[in-house]
């Protein structure tokens, strides 16, 4: 159920329309400590949507709520399951979100 329940989510998590994108990260900080742990299914699906496109935003609020999802995961979930999916974004990511996710593995 919750594999579904992110499925559906993840799109929002890079929408188009940058309000719907910045709402979807604020509301993914309100859920990781409430799920905490139980994300481990879907985090190498989450991962991904919420770096690729948004610790590169120009957008100001877009960045800083990425950056708050990114925070949050390192505060409320096992570093062992954000090992694997942090260094493959630290590896392909350029710019600043590079820069952010090789600061977050150190």
């Amino acid at each position: 159920v919750l594999s579904q329940i992110f499925d559906a989510f993840k799109s929002r998590l890079h929408d188009s329309n940058s309000k719907v994108n910045q709402v979807a990260l604020e509301t993914m900080h309100k859920m990781i400590p409430l799920l905490k742990d139980n994300l481990s299914p879907v985090i190498n699906m989450l991962i991904p949507a919420m770096v690729d496109n948004n610790l590169n935003s120009k957008n100001p609020g877009i960045y800083a709520a990425a950056t708050n999802v990114i925070q949050a995961l390192c505060q409320h979930l096992d570093n062992y399951l954000l090992l694997q999916p942090f260094c493959t974004k630290a590896q392909y990511l350029n710019g600043k979100a590079k820069q952010d996710m090789t600061e977050k593995l150190a």
